[in-house]
């Protein structure tokens, strides 16, 4: 039983993974969420079967433990209030854009376009061009 506990974890996991990287908000949201359940399914699976502990005062080692129960209530309840905020958040976005799709950054789309370097924290000589031998060019960089 608990094999097909940690699969369907697994999976839950990797779907929910899968929708966090699409450009749709929606989808995200929709995979946060998938992704929360695949914990409470590892925390429930964490506990192990046994008799309720309001069974008078017998040997405490056949008891179910509530601690993972307690942990996947906590869960649950943390994991709802992270999709009401992005649910909250999505449709701030739906209300400013009226559209769904995650729009990528203006600097990150500025620093592909002009390369990775940055003048102020590149060092000139790192970036000095060096012939096949291994010597800096003749005319370019060292006197």
């Amino acid at each position: 039983m608990s094999v097909l506990l940690a699969a369907t974890a697994a999976a839950l996991f990797g779907i929910g993974t899968y929708l966090v990287l699409q450009r749709k908000l929606s989808r995200v949201i929709v995979g946060v969420g998938l992704m929360g359940h695949g914990a409470n399914v590892l925390l429930i699976t964490a506990g192990r079967r046994g008799r309720s502990p309001i069974i008078g005062s017998s040997d405490p080692s056949g008891f179910a433990d509530p601690v993972p129960q307690a942990l996947a209530l906590t869960a649950i309840v943390i994991s709802f209030g992270v999709t009401a905020l992005l649910l909250a958040l999505a449709y701030r976005s739906w209300l400013l854009t009226h559209d769904d799709e995650i729009a990528d950054d203006a600097e990150d789309r500025e620093v592909a376009r002009h390369g990775h370097r940055d003048a102020e924290l590149v060092d000139a000589a790192a970036v000095e061009p060096v012939d096949p031998e291994g010597d800096p060019t003749p005319g370019e960089g060292t006197p």
